[in-house]
């Protein structure tokens, strides 16, 4: 099992639990080398060069435009909804769609953020079998606090995250506190739970501070939250 930490990485494995807590909180996109200026990001991932905001513009309207006629052809088409989710909430965080000053999004990045949201509801309603799990971890992202603030949406992408990988306290802990901030209090106490069980007796204590902390900063950000939809 992956949190049966009792060897020499037990304790490097635990900190990346906290560490991975604090990025929901506080969305981590320069961690994740997402930003205006950082190569390597999701928009290098989906096509862009990252050189240059002109080059950058041009390769996002290129493709959102050749998605949207894949899409007039196929309203259903999985692929392009899909592909669309992707660079709307990788176009979020570039240029003057994300400052990154404050590490935070701004208006014309939460409205990128919104339209991402809009393809990716749109991608849900065909139902599918198994939603894709790479572009579910990106909403959590955009649904969660640095983003959206929609946290019922944020649980479901997390649990389709969820069911894609093996159980781990890190993914269970991320569910407990985004199920908090939509206030699914049960959903939020198993999740909890399940995070503790799969966790080493001697750090659930610590465990458990970070994810109440965590929880209760969500709960003081609720008169701000946006709408679902």
């Amino acid at each position: 099992m992956l949190f049966d930490l009792r060897g020499r990485g037990r304790r490097r494995t635990v900190q990346v639990i906290y560490l991975t807590l604090a990025i929901i909180l506080g969305g981590g996109l320069v961690l994740f080398g997402i930003g205006g200026g950082t190569n390597g990001g999701l928009f290098d991932a989906i096509g862009g060069s990252g050189s240059g905001s002109t080059s950058t513009d041009k390769v996002f309207q290129d493709r959102l435009a050749a998605y949207e006629r894949q899409l007039q052809a196929d309203p259903q088409n999985a692929a392009a909804l899909i592909g669309m989710t992707k660079l709307r909430f990788g176009n979020a965080s570039t240029g003057e769609n994300f400052n990154q000053t404050q590490g935070a999004y701004t208006d014309k990045g939460l409205a990128q953020l919104r339209a991402a949201s809009a393809a990716w509801q749109r991608y849900l309603a065909t139902n599918p079998d198994k939603p894709d799990p790479s572009t579910a971890n990106l909403m959590v992202q955009a649904y969660g606090p640095a983003g959206l603030k929609q946290y019922d949406n944020a649980v479901t992408a997390m649990e389709a995250v969820i069911d894609s990988r093996k159980e781990t306290a890190n993914l269970y802990a991320q569910l407990a506190i985004l199920a908090a901030g939509a206030k699914q209090d049960r959903k939020a106490d198993l999740a909890e739970q399940k995070a503790l069980d799969l966790t080493p007796a001697k750090d659930r204590k610590q465990l458990k501070s970070e994810i109440d902390l965590q929880k209760s900063q969500l709960t003081v950000q609720q008169p701000t939250q946006s709408q679902s939809g």
